[in-house]
């Protein structure tokens, strides 16, 4: 069976079937002693640290609605700290996954989609609150933590059932958590010969129909016949956000399927975690232009929409953009 046909088959059979988490607690998993020594607390402190959170909504960035912010006491965030330098840092996340990983940004995920036919980008619903405890928990006790060490270690770092949004060790642990989603989500991309990144909530997939065509030849001709046709080309874009929907769903998760499914070709500005990536990587061109009209009024001491310090955080990502992605 060649490859479109087992995709089309797939698509066909019956509904996604959300997957059930691991809970079987490992039958020689660390101790809650070992917990504590590598956190350098005592088994009692750990016991002791308070959960408690503030919480406060600020508005998303699309200006649709608002973003529940939870933020640990001081004691807890600082023991997320610790968890999080002792614990997760050194710990293995798939390569798809830019956000919040070392040596990555918006720039190097943007960089990976420059030049693309096509650009889709799909944003995952509450994806902080939707990574569920169990999940969290089965992560723990897949890296062989014990029972007692990871009722300490979900108690710390899990809020109202899922990741808080806020909590220092939430953006690692989504990624660390997720590592079979992105390995699934990048193979399936793979195999059509896309691009497949994920930047938090935020998935992309680029298409470069020369390389799809190149990387289906001899599995199924059949789909050559949509690509040479590129207003037919629709057809490999549609599936795979159909595939995309299903696998997310089997983790828990849903994507914004209206204003946030967005679908763009060469002729129109394609962007990617707010860059645009047609021919390079760079601010929109907007944005270019506010900010040269601000240096020049800030030069000449008239007023401005920002002040120095502003202009040169932006000056800063400019300079970022343009060393990461060269």
């Amino acid at each position: 069976m060649g490859f479109w046909d087992w995709l089309r088959q797939l698509l066909q059979g019956p509904g996604p079937q959300e997957r059930k988490p691991d809970l079987t607690p490992p039958v020689d998993g660390k101790k809650l002693e070992e917990l504590a020594k590598r956190l350098d607390f005592s088994v009692d402190q750990l016991h002791a640290v308070q959960v408690s959170y503030r919480q406060f909504s600020i508005p998303k960035r699309s200006g649709n609605g608002f973003r529940t912010i939870s933020v640990p006491n001081p004691e807890l965030k600082e023991m997320q700290r610790r968890i999080l330098r002792r614990l997760l840092g050194r710990l293995q996340t798939h390569p798809a996954a830019m956000g919040f990983e070392p040596g990555q940004s918006i720039a190097t995920n943007a960089a990976y989609h420059v030049g693309a036919d096509v650009v889709v980008r799909m944003d995952i619903r509450d994806f902080f609150g939707a990574t569920v405890t169990n999940r969290v928990r089965a992560y723990f006790y897949g890296i062989d933590w014990g029972k007692e060490a990871t009722d300490v270690l979900v108690r710390l770092c899990t809020y109202e059932r899922g990741l808080p949004q806020g909590a220092p060790t939430s953006p690692r642990l989504s990624n660390l958590v997720n590592f079979e989603l992105d390995a699934r989500l990048d193979g399936y991309a793979q195999k059509i010969g896309a691009r497949y990144t994920r930047y938090a909530d935020d998935i992309t997939f680029s298409f470069n129909f020369a390389e799809i065509k190149q990387t289906l030849t001899g599995q199924n001709s059949k789909i050559l016949e949509h690509i040479k046709d590129k207003s037919k080309s629709s057809y490999v874009i549609h599936q795979t956000i159909r595939m995309t929907k299903r696998i997310l769903f089997e983790y828990g998760y849903q994507i914004h399927t209206k204003r946030k499914l967005n679908i763009r070709r060469k002729h129109q500005c394609q962007k990617v975690t707010g860059l645009v990536v047609n021919h390079k990587v760079a601010l929109p061109r907007k944005t270019r232009r506010r900010l040269r009209a601000v240096e020049h009024h800030l030069a000449n001491d008239r007023p401005a929409t920002l002040t120095h310090e502003q202009l040169a955080g932006w000056k800063a990502l400019q300079y970022m953009i343009e060393t990461q992605t060269k």
